[in-house]
């Protein structure tokens, strides 16, 4: 059964007491109703992964992480392995975010290697997807998601998003303040759930597909009032306790 879900990527901001004052309003506002903890996860830069388990513990509120390595270990300088994650009570991990994509050139094979690494430590990939303002431009939205999307399910297999969640991240809307429509975002999700109802009706009546691309408390009921979006990556907007709270509101 699909569920709702409202992912914070903190990407790189914060500092120790930033993390404690944000968590702290996060937690009295679920304490308070504005949120149901269970759908609710954080994914702060793994330096903070130690004090977020802290601030959390007790709570039903998720811990995740914005990347990792698919080796195990090994002479990675700056890497961080996934079995590592574990260590700090992690269960989801952001895969393929746009930004790994196109400033780290994460190619399509390393982000599916992560994705079964992920995997494989009993971490649920949060696969992203999404397209550029050229792609959508010149009508190739469609193809683009559905090659990253094949990408992973070629090297793990269909079976594997019975324990995964995918994430539509419009490229040309994630930090610049514009939003793809409800009917955009819509349209995409619809595709993405399509392809995979092809291979596998039950997989696709199941999983989980978010919304990400400058989500905000003023957007969210209406992105997720919408037939085939189930939750959002949220960014920016993350970042304010209050904005974040609405959005996990509205979910």
């Amino acid at each position: 059964m699909r569920s709702s879900l409202v992912v914070a990527n903190w990407k790189m901001h914060g500092q120790k007491s930033e993390v404690t004052e944000l968590l702290s309003a996060i937690k009295d506002g679920v304490k308070r109703g504005l949120a149901r903890a269970e759908k609710v996860v954080i994914c702060p830069p793994s330096l903070f992964l130690g004090q977020v388990e802290h601030e959390l513990a007790g709570t039903e509120i998720a811990i995740g992480a914005q990347n990792a390595h698919p080796q195990t270990k090994g002479a990675f300088t700056g890497e961080v392995a996934f079995a590592m994650l574990k260590e700090f009570s992690c269960s989801f991990v952001i895969i393929g975010h746009s930004e790994r994509r196109e400033l780290f050139a994460e190619t399509d094979k390393f982000v599916a290697e992560k994705f079964l690494a992920a995997q494989a430590q009993d971490l649920i990939p949060i696969l992203c997807v999404g397209e550029t303002q050229e792609q959508r431009e010149s009508g190739l939205t469609k193809s683009i998601v559905l090659k990253q999307l094949q990408a992973v399910i070629t090297e793990a297999g269909i079976e594997a998003f019975s324990n995964a969640v995918i994430a539509y991240e419009p490229i040309w809307a994630i930090g610049t303040g514009l939003t793809a429509t409800p009917e955009q975002a819509q349209e995409v999700h619809a595709t993405l759930r399509s392809f995979l109802a092809e291979i596998d009706q039950n997989i696709a009546d199941n999983i989980t597909i978010l919304y990400g691309g400058s989500v905000k408390a003023n957007n969210a009921n209406a992105l997720f009032g919408q037939a085939d979006i189930d939750g959002a990556l949220v960014g920016g907007a993350s970042l304010d306790a209050e904005e974040f709270l609405t959005i996990c509101a509205a979910a």
